[in-house]
């Protein structure tokens, strides 16, 4: 199911929530809403989901118009953080719940109901626990009993509201490689929120990031981490640093030194440089140098601290551990190998 999300607005008293949201969603497609606490992305999927009502625009799943519909008639699946399983009720009769409150008319048999939640159990990895409870299931359990009950109404979309976020770093780590294989399995078209950016790189398709409610950047997650849009994106897709820099006669200088790097369709005069502690290059003359201030082992490199001078942030950079140790404490000078510039630097 093709989702379309066109003009969007939406406002809670005079507070915009979201401006101008358009953005297509493939059928099939597994894409993220990225972003910091109050960008919008949870707005906007509330909005699809039928769980608030746009101010401005129109949601269409399809070619019809689902702007004004009930969640039910949209026939989403939704996953929240935190389960909302009814504690009440056994794993089976959790999964099953959504066929079973079903109209008359629309309810399957009850022999098809258990035999789907059934099946579900088993794509979820949980066959043999049907008879628990929530209470007795772990908390990466749950959420797989969670999933598997919004996917038992075979919804036209499945949406998913930060749903690892409860759980621990490792539990999170095994359920994002679940996920995917589960999506790659059934095809729904699914839209998760997450402010985890290593989260949104490895499971979507694409990754939608969002800022002060409106949409920064659409891309694959190879788009979105080596060709950042904006200064924004840049800053908050994986670390960077940033130093002021000058423009002149094609050349990028930095404290009235070139860097050796060249901009030869880039306007003279101040600019911002962009680049990833990972993409530099040690060298002698005509870098960026400073003192090492300190270091620390990151898994299988060493990050260094530099520090630049009076008047310039530290800058971050990474290296292997032999090189890293190598390194003349007193003077570290480098030069950014993959980069980007921006006369707005904010």
């Amino acid at each position: 199911m093709e989702v379309r999300v066109q003009n969007l607005r939406k406002e809670f008293g005079r507070f915009p929530a979201l401006h101008d949201v358009s953005l297509d969603i493939r059928s099939s497609e597994l894409i993220a809403l990225l972003g910091p606490s109050g960008s919008g992305k949870t707005t906007l999927l509330r909005l699809i989901a039928g769980l608030e009502t746009p101010t401005e625009g129109r949601i269409f799943f399809g070619e019809d118009d689902a702007s004004r519909k009930s969640v039910q008639q949209r026939n989403i699946g939704f996953v929240f953080q935190h389960y909302a399983l009814f504690r009440h009720m056994t794993v089976l009769e959790n999964i099953s719940f959504g066929l079973r409150v079903r109209s008359a008319s629309r309810r399957p048999p009850r022999d098809e109901i258990r035999r789907r939640a059934l099946e579900l159990l088993e794509l979820v990895q949980l066959n043999g626990l049907e008879k628990r409870y929530p209470a007795q299931l772990s908390g990466g359990q749950r959420q797989r009993v969670a999933l598997a009950r919004a996917m038992a109404v075979e919804p036209n979309v499945l949406l998913l509201d930060e749903p690892f976020g409860a759980l621990d770093a490792q539990v999170r780590k095994d359920l994002r490689k679940w996920l995917r294989e589960i999506h790659d399995r059934t095809g729904h078209t699914t839209v998760f929120v997450t402010h985890d950016q290593e989260e949104a790189l490895e499971l979507a398709d694409r990754v939608v990031v969002l800022n002060k409610g409106a949409i920064e950047q659409v891309g694959t997650p190879d788009e979105i981490y080596d060709t950042p849009n904006s200064p924004f994106v840049y800053g908050f897709i994986g670390q960077s640093n940033r130093i002021k820099v000058r423009i002149a006669s094609g050349e990028i200088w930095f404290d009235d030194k070139p860097l050796g790097l060249s901009a030869p369709h880039e306007p003279e005069g101040e600019a911002h440089l962009y680049f990833r502690p990972h993409d530099i290059e040690l060298c002698d003359g005509g870098a960026i140098a400073g003192l090492l201030a300190a270091s620390r082992r990151v898994a299988g490199t060493r990050h260094l601290e530099i520090d630049i001078g009076s008047g310039h942030e530290s800058i971050e950079i990474e290296l292997p551990p032999n090189k890293a140790d190598a390194l003349d404490r007193n003077r570290v000078a480098f030069r950014p190998t993959r980069w980007k510039l921006f006369r707005n630097g904010s």
